[in-house]
């Protein structure tokens, strides 16, 4: 099974991506609003992933770099492409695909920040996973670990920017026939409403189920809220996640020392053996170092 970046390889459509590409993605997942439950017949593939980069690019000192000394060498980030028309996709009436693939190492930092988008990405349901190797299924089982209560502050941060959206962007192509039918903008509406909800389950669950407000998700995208409604549910829902906010037992920050391990286990999986890669603090040094830091404090 081919992953679906490998196939907009094959096409031509997706321009310059690194040779590694083809072979390092680990996992993709259909996002927007087809893992929300409120596509449409002609609705934009909207496409997630991450790939590992050669073991050099993740472990340059391996190729002989000093960083802050070399000159920065071959890295990968990630590579992003929109609207690329795949006419031999749907029986040959075509689709046009948006793509974005990160570097495990971003995505991992991106989810230990709990950036709404990919968290989202690993919280799919199974049917909207397009590609997934043993390393995207380690990840996915122990997605959870990534929770933590600094998911608020990020969510409610990208409902305040659909919000803004919503009252001020000037509309253009298709959104502007979404406002001249509806009178405001019901996709950044939705947004508003989906972000809040989906946190709510968060800071209560420690889950996600991004579809389970599917049916008031489409009433919103067919004009069935006013924005003045939109607004109102955005004030009162904010005043009540604060409360649950502060009474989620969720773990206040991110388990850097877990995400780590895992990250490490997911590139181990990878690439064999990262012996020459990292070195492992043997556990009694390490408790030895924190007893001499706490020592250090006390005589100060």
């Amino acid at each position: 099974m081919s992953s679906k970046t490998q196939h907009l390889i094959k096409q031509g459509l997706l321009k310059s991506p690194p040779k590694f590409l083809e072979t390092g993605v680990q996992y993709e997942v259909v996002m927007g609003s087809i893992a929300y439950g409120v596509a449409e017949e002609n609705s934009d593939m909207d496409i997630y992933g991450f790939a590992i980069p050669p073991r050099d690019w993740v472990f340059p000192h391996l190729r002989g770099d000093i960083p802050g000394f070399d000159e920065a060498g071959v890295q990968f980030e990630q590579i992003q492409q929109h609207h690329m028309l795949d006419k031999s996709a749907r029986g040959g009436k075509g689709r046009e695909y948006d793509l974005v693939i990160y570097s495990i190492i971003k995505y991992f930092r991106l989810l230990m920040d709990n950036n709404p988008n990919i968290i989202d990405s690993l919280f799919v349901p199974r049917n909207c996973v397009l590609y997934s190797t043993a390393v995207g299924e380690m990840l996915r089982e122990r997605r959870h670990i990534f929770l933590h209560k600094g998911c608020w502050a990020k969510f409610k941060g990208y409902a305040y920017s659909q919000v803004h959206k919503m009252r001020t962007k000037v509309p253009e192509g298709g959104r502007k026939a979404i406002i001249d039918e509806f009178g405001y903008d019901v996709k950044f509406a939705y947004h508003v409403v989906r972000l809040l909800n989906e946190v709510e389950q968060i800071l209560i669950e420690k889950d996600l189920d991004l579809a389970r407000n599917k049916e008031q998700l489409k009433s919103i995208r067919r004009g069935e809220w006013s924005q003045q409604a939109i607004e109102e549910y955005f004030s009162d829902k904010e005043k009540q996640l604060e409360q649950i906010y502060l009474e989620s037992t969720l773990p206040p920050k991110p388990d850097k020392a877990e995400i780590k391990k895992l990250l490490l286990e997911c590139l181990e999986h990878h690439y064999g053996s990262l012996s020459e890669c990292v070195i492992q603090e043997d556990q009694a040094l390490s408790a030895l170092r924190e007893i001499e830091s706490i020592v250090q404090r006390i005589k100060k």
